[in-house]
Formats: structure tokens, sequence, C-alpha cells
């Protein structure tokens, strides 16, 4: 949460709900922030779009809420869904629903998370009184419309603002275009446009951010950029020789690392951010035997999105707890927005990738008053010799690691990928055989067959009749081009609408199966989908 440091006299504080305004002060803030005071008009007004881009931990996430939260107050029997917010990570959508929680607890508005972690007992009761706001991934929010399409209306029928947080990890990639393409049917289905709001403290390109939330209107989106310093930043960067291990022994450099990490580190709290899931394993390791063999307390955890639920919630909340000291070994899943306060320094093993990503997890660091953000980067390039190549004379990770820095300094971050046409997604929604994660999903759920009216469901129990429009028994889920589930013993210079009806019976060969004489012709299927079918599918409907 944002601290009194650096805030000044508001002068549209008046402007919050008086609920708003008590929880405000019961922080103990002295003010609002340069962003957060910036932000109240152009949210409050309701009627255009806003990009709010500011450093981490100035108070982005609150300059959002707090508006929206003294707008969902002045009018709190509003029916449906009132407010989203869409997250990259189920890490940080965990981490603003306790932040949100605490926001709107006292005032009967209620705070629900849905992405793959949250029990189905939570989203059903979503389902039966959609209220207050969702905090969902795009992923997630996609299932719901596949899954619930019929319901999405009813849901979303109150719906006001639209939170995108850490906009930067959106724009330019391909889970972006499916983003943008989530947010428009999501319109199409209330019938109106709604408010966006992004969030994003690593911005390259404002034009092109702008573009993205509201596509072919960017220049009608309002831009909000904070005003607030950085601060001051202190940088270690240690290099070391490369050399190929003795048979059985760890590389030296890797020692020698691993040593100067459990040295400097041990007693405050750090993140130490490693360039992959095998390098987090494996300096984990390390640094627990060292503590295993000094006989003291072992204070480095790993974090990465393979481990489980679990496992990494526990290493989410030891960090937040000031009590004793934790140091994570992680990947990127701990360096956007989870607020787990201020650690006392950042460790980058091997060279950063981007300059956004440095910036964000910098970020992590120097959150208290006027404390520095400390950054130690180790780097390892092979010794060189007679027969070195000419990359390695160029001491490639040395370079980019230095050069990753310079434009750290000088604010400048990667501008986005604007001219992909992200055909993957375009795929997704017209493909079947690309919706494998809808398959999956299909066979577990109870559906009716349109030509058997025979529901199958999560047993894998199947009927005892089959499905006429593809040669597999019994489909229970149909897109925009026909059915998810794939055809069996089609040969593959068969055109896709010719069919065979083949008998219910698991494990007959293909070969086996006797195709209907009816279909042996090529003839297309007598059922077709008119207009209507493809407009509801494009919805997230759907009609088997």
């Amino acid at each position: 949460m944002t601290g009194p440091a650096s805030q000044r006299l508001s002068t549209q504080f008046g402007r919050l709900h008086p609920a708003v305004q008590r929880w405000v002060y019961d922080q103990g803030w002295r003010g609002l922030r340069d962003v957060q005071e910036r932000a109240v008009t152009p949210i409050l007004a309701g009627d255009r779009d806003v990009i709010l881009a500011a450093a981490t931990a100035s108070g982005k996430t609150e300059a959002a809420w707090l508006p929206i939260a003294s707008a969902l107050l002045a009018d709190p029997d509003r029916a449906g869904i009132a407010a989203v917010y869409i997250g990259p990570l189920k890490a940080l959508i965990n981490d603003q629903h306790d932040r949100l929680t605490a926001l709107f607890g006292d005032h009967h508005i209620a705070v629900h998370r849905w992405h793959g972690d949250v029990p189905q007992s939570q989203k059903q009761r979503v389902l039966r009184a959609p209220s207050g706001v969702l905090l969902i991934t795009p992923e997630s929010l996609e299932a719901l419309f596949v899954l619930h399409g019929g319901r999405i209306a009813t849901l979303f029928a109150g719906l006001q603002h639209v939170v995108v947080d850490e906009l930067h990890s959106f724009v330019g990639t391909e889970r972006g275009a499916q983003l943008q393409s989530l947010l428009h049917r999501l319109e199409l289905v209330v019938r109106r446009a709604v408010p966006r709001i992004g969030l994003s403290a690593t911005l390259g390109d404002f034009n092109a951010a702008a573009d993205f939330l509201r596509p072919g209107r960017g220049a009608d989106v309002a831009i909000v950029e904070g005003a607030d310093d950085g601060g001051e930043i202190r940088l270690q960067l240690r290099g070391y020789v490369a050399r190929r291990p003795d048979e059985g022994e760890d590389p030296p450099h890797e020692t020698a690392i691993a040593q100067h990490l459990f040295e400097t580190l041990r007693g405050s709290d750090n993140l130490v951010f490693a360039n992959s899931r095998a390098a987090v394993e494996h300096y984990t390791d390390r640094l627990t035997r060292m503590s295993e063999l000094l006989r003291v307390p072992n204070e480095f955890r790993p974090h990465h999105g393979n481990l489980a639920k679990d496992i990494r919630e526990h290493v989410e909340a030891q960090l937040k707890d000031r009590s004793t000291p934790v140091t994570a070994v992680c990947t990127s899943t701990l360096e956007m927005g989870i607020d787990i306060g201020s650690v006392d320094s950042i460790a980058q093993i091997g060279p950063p990738h981007h300059v956004a990503a440095l910036r964000q997890r910098l970020g992590r660091s120097g959150r208290r008053g006027d404390q520095p953000a400390v950054l130690r980067m180790y780097v390892a390039e092979h010794a060189l010799d007679g027969q070195s190549s000419p990359i390695d004379a160029l001491r490639v990770a040395l370079f980019q690691t230095a050069a990753v820095v310079d434009l750290l300094l000088a604010r400048w971050y990667e501008p986005p990928d604007r001219d992909n046409p992200h055909l993957s997604t375009l795929s997704s929604r017209f493909c079947p055989s690309s919706r494998s994660a809808a398959a999956r999903v299909q066979r577990s759920c109870s559906r009716r067959c349109a030509d058997t009216g025979r529901s199958h469901g999560s047993t894998g129990r199947r009927s005892p009749r089959y499905c006429a429009q593809w040669a597999r028994p019994t489909c229970s889920f149909r897109t925009a081009v026909g059915c998810c589930s794939r055809r069996r013993g089609r040969p593959a210079d068969q055109p896709l609408h010719v069919l065979r009806r083949v008998p219910h019976r698991r494990g007959v060969p293909p070969d086996r199966r006797r195709p209907d004489p009816r279909h042996a012709s090529g003839r297309p299927p007598d059922r077709t989908r008119d207009a209507a079918d493809l407009r509801r599918a494009a919805l997230g409907g759907h009609r088997c």
C-alpha cells in the first residue's frame, strides 16, 4: 500500500466517497500521491478510457481503485458484476484480492477471484449471485465465455469498469490479442462501451498502449503519467570466469556466486532472479546445502510456476512477514505487482533479457521511505584462449548486462511489436482443433448432443448412440466451425465434410469400423449452421 512518504496536500480527496476517505485516513496517509490525485477526475467521469503510468510502488493500484470504489459505493444496488480486474498472474490476483477485500470488506461489496486455483464452490457462488468486483485472468475469462456463455449478459449487466493490470505484459503479444478479443466480446454482450483502465510502470510507447487498450480510438484514451521519482539506485556488477568443472563437481563460478549470495543476503529479505526454473532449483539447492553444512536456519526458498500452489503461497506469506528474514530464488513469478512489501535488495543471476523486466524487478526494492533500491548482478564468461571464438571474445553476457542497465537509467523500455498478426488468436476463434483446452473442459461437463439428445457426464461414459455431425460418438461441444471432438478413423485424404457413422465401441480399430452408406458418397451433412449460430459462437455461446 502507499505510504505517507512523498505525499502532498490533496485537492481531489473531497471528491471521493466518505467511506473511501475514511479508509485513506485509517491507512495513515497525509494525502494522495501525484498519480492518485490526477486519476480521480477521468475515472469518476466514467466516459473515457484511462492509462495510469507511474513508477513501481507509486500507488497505481490505489489510483485506479479509490475512484472506482467511490463510484460503486454511490450505487451499491446495481445488479451483476460492477468492476472487472484482469491480471496476468494468478499470484497477482490473489494478492489484489487481499488488498481489495480490505478496501471493500466493510462496505458489503463482494470481491471474487476466478482462476484455476479457485474452488468450484466459490465460482458457483458468483454464478448464483453476481455482484461486486471480479478478479480474473484472460484464460479464465475465455473459459467463462465457453462454459457459461448464456449467463454472460446477466453476470456483467451492471459492469462499469474494466481494469487491466500490468498492461505492458499484454501489448504486442498473442495473449494481448486474446484479451482484446475478450473485451470486445464482453462489450457486445452488455451492448455498450465499458471504460477501460490500464496500469503499468514500464510502458515504452504510450500511443501503442492506448491503441491496444481501445483499438481504433487510441487518441481518445486519457494518459495519466505519475511524476514521482523512482529514487536512488545502488548497483553492483560482479563478473566470474566460467570454467569447465571436473567430473562429478559443480562449476566453480556457480559455487562462487552461491557463496557470495549466502554471505551477503543472509539475515535480510531479498529476491534472487534466475533466468530459468532449472537455475532456480539449482541455486536454491546449493544455498540450502550451505545452510545445513553450517548448521544455520535455511532462509532460501524457491518460487516458480511449476511449484505447487501451497509452496508458492507459503513463500509469498514469508516475504510479507517481517518477523523472520527470507530470500526467495525465483523466476518472473515475483516480478510483477505482488505486494510483498519492500525487500532489502535484488539479485540478478545472468544477463537480464528485457529492460522492462529489470525495471519491474528493481521496483521490488527501495520502497521503505528514503531507502535506496539495491541491485546485485552476477555475470559469468568463459576464459579466453587460442581456441576461443570471436563471439566469446565479445563478452556477450557482460555487454548485454551493461546495455540493459544503461537503457534502464535512461528510462527506455522496449516498444511493443505492433505488426504481428497474431494468427493463433484468430485460429482459436474458428479452428476447433486449436481449442484443445475447451475440448478437455467439455469432456468433464454434462451436456447434450444435438443428434442424440442424450447427456454424457464427467465419468467418461458415453451414450450408445453417436453423433451424425462427426465420426466421434456423442460430441458435446461445438464451435463456429463444428464439433470440438476429434473425428476418428478419417483417412488423411478424406475431405472434412465426408462423414462415417462409427459404432460406439471403445477400442475398435478404425479399419474395422463400417462407414454409413448415406454419407459414403461424400455429401456434406444436412445439419448446417446459419449466421445466427456463428454470431452466438463468437459471443461465447454454444449449441450442440
